[in-house]
C-alpha cells in the first residue's frame, strides 16, 4: 500500500503547534541546528528484506497477519516506512531469499518507491530446497572441496545478482566453525575459508565492497571461524582494499567494548559498515535502543569522531543496515522504532561539544570528560530528528500515523493472514 501526501499533512497538521513548541526549546541549545538536520536529512539507513514479515526462533514462529509474501511486497513495505519516517531509502536483499524474477520491473519499482538496493547478502548457513550438498559441517571451511565450490559458486551468483540491481557491496557472514573439540583443525579451516574468500572477491566489480561479518557463537558453540572483529580484520586485510569488517551489535561476547571495536577499525581505514540491533545475552535480534541505547549514543559517539578526522561522508561512505527479526512485536513498527533509536543517538553524538571533550580527555579531566557525554546523552532531541522527517516530507510520529490509519490492519485485508514472509 501506498501513503497518500494528504494524510501525511493532515497528520502533521494536527501535531505541529506541540511539536514545533518542543522545537523552540532546543533553539537556543543548537548553535548549528541546521546543520545537524541536514545531516539527519542525508543520513539512510538499509532495512533488510528478511525483517518484513514476523520472525521467529529455533523453537517456533508465530506469524502475524499481512505478511509481504513477494520481494515486490516486501519493497512495497519498506516504500511504506519511508514515506513515514524518510530515513529508509535502501533495501538489502539475501538471496536466494529473494532472487527478483524480472530485473527490469524490480529496478522500476524501486525507483517508484524511492528506494535503492543495498548490500546484497549471501546464504550459505541453510540448505536450500534442490541443493546438491549440504552445509552440515561448513560452508567455505568444508573438509570437501566440492562443498567450497558450491559455497563459492553461490557467492559470486549473488555478486551478478546484485551487478544487475546496481548494489556496491556484499555481506559474506559464514555459520562455519565447529561444535566439540577436535571436530576441526583451526588453521586448516581458516587457510581453506580464506582460499574461498579470494576467489569471490577476485569476483568483485572494481566500485563494490566485500564485507566479512563476524559472530562469537552460534550456530557452532565450541568454535566460529570468524569468531570476532579480529579474526575478520584478519581476512580482509589478506584480501585487499575492497574488503572490510561489518560489525553486527548482537554479534558479541556480552560486555563486549564495540565502541572500541568500531574506534580501532576506523583507524585502520578498515570498517564497512553496521548491521543494527540490540541484545541482553547475545544475538538477541532486539529493536535497537530498546536494552542499552547509552551504549548505542557511545558507538555513535567514536563513529562521528573517527569519520570527522578522516574527512569521511557521514551518509555514504560507511553501510548502515538494520538486521532484526521479531516474534512477538510488529515488524513494521519495530523497524520505525530502530530507525528512530538510530536517528536519536546520531544526532546525540552530533551534539557533544567536541573541543571540550578533547580537552578534558588531554587534560585526564575524568568527571568533566563524563558531564560533557551525558549533557548531550540528557537531552531530549527528538523533536530535532522530528523536525528532519518533517522537512523531508515525512510524518511527525510514525507509529502513531501507522496506527492512527489501522495500516496493519489494511495489510491484513489485502494480502490475508496465511502469508509467510520468506527469511527466518
Amino acid at each position: 500500500m501506498r501513503i497518500e501526501k494528504k494524510q501525511l499533512e493532515d497528520h502533521n497538521d494536527a501535531l505541529l503547534n506541540r511539536h514545533q513548541v518542543k522545537l523552540a526549546s532546543l533553539k537556543n541549545q543548537l548553535p548549528d541546528l541546521d546543520g545537524i538536520l541536514q545531516k539527519l536529512i542525508d543520513f539512510q539507513i538499509a532495512i533488510p528484506s528478511w525483517a518484513l514479515g514476523s520472525g521467529g526462533t529455533r523453537f517456533g514462529r508465530f506469524s502475524g497477519g499481512g505478511e509481504p509474501g513477494t520481494l515486490e511486497e516486501k519493497m512495497e513495505d519498506v516504500g511504506l516506512l519511508h514515506s513515514l519516517n524518510r530515513s529508509s531509502a535502501a533495501i538489502s536483499l539475501h538471496i536466494p531469499w529473494d532472487i527478483p524474477s524480472d530485473i527490469a520491473k524490480i529496478k522500476s519499482l524501486a525507483h517508484t518507491l524511492g528506494l535503492r538496493f543495498d548490500a546484497v547478502n549471501s546464504n550459505t548457513f541453510q540448505d536450500q530446497p534442490g541443493q546438491s550438498l549440504s552445509y552440515k559441517f561448513g560452508s567455505l571451511q568444508h573438509t570437501d572441496k566440492a562443498v567450497r565450490k558450491q559455497a563459492i559458486d553461490h557467492n559470486i551468483e549473488v555478486i551478478r545478482q546484485g551487478i544487475a540491481l546496481g548494489s556496491e557491496s556484499i555481506t559474506v557472514w559464514l555459520a562455519d566453525g565447529s561444535c566439540f573439540p577436535g571436530q576441526l583443525n583451526f588453521r586448516k579451516a581458516f587457510q581453506r575459508t580464506l582460499e574461498g574468500l579470494q576467489e569471490i572477491y577476485t569476483a568483485l566489480p572494481e566500485n563494490w565492497k566485500m564485507f566479512v561479518e563476524y559472530k562469537a557463537f552460534e550456530p557452532n558453540f565450541y568454535s566460529m571461524t570468524v569468531g570476532d572483529w579480529g579474526q575478520s580484520l584478519l581476512y580482509a586485510n589478506k584480501l585487499g582494499d575492497k574488503a572490510f569488517t561489518l560489525v553486527d551489535l548482537g554479534h558479541h561476547l556480552p560486555n563486549a567494548n564495540i565502541q572500541q571495536i568500531v574506534a580501532l577499525l576506523l583507524y585502520e581505514k578498515k570498517l564497512g559498515g553496521f548491521h543494527f540491533n540490540d541484545s541482553k545475552y547475545g544475538d538477541d535480534d532486539l529493536t535497537v535502543g530498546s536494552i542499552d541505547p547509552y551504549q548505542l549514543f557511545l558507538i555513535f559517539l567514536e563513529l562521528v569522531e573517527g569519520m570527522d578526522a578522516r574527512n569521511m561522508n557521514h551518509a555514504k561512505d560507511l553501510g548502515w543496515m538494520i538486521d532484526a527479526s521479531h516474534n512477538v512485536k510488529d515488524p513494521l513498527e519495530d523497524l520505525l522504532q530502530s530507525v528512530e533509536a538510530i536517528m536519536l543517538s546520531y544526532a546525540q553524538a552530533l551534539l557533544v561539544d567536541k573541543k571540550a571533550l578533547a580537552a578534558a580527555q588531554d587534560n585526564n579531566e575524568v568527571s568533566m570528560a563524563q558531564e560533557i557525554l551525558q549533557d548531550a546523552f540528557r537531552t531530549d532531541l527528538r523533536p530535532l530528528v522530528a523536525e528532519a522527517r518533517l522537512r523531508a516530507g515525512g510524518a511527525l510520529s510514525p507509529i502513531a500515523f501507522f496506527r492512527e490509519k489501522g495500516i496493519r490492519q489494511q495489510l491484513i485485508k489485502e494480502r490475508g493472514t496465511n502469508r509467510k514472509a520468506t527469511g527466518l
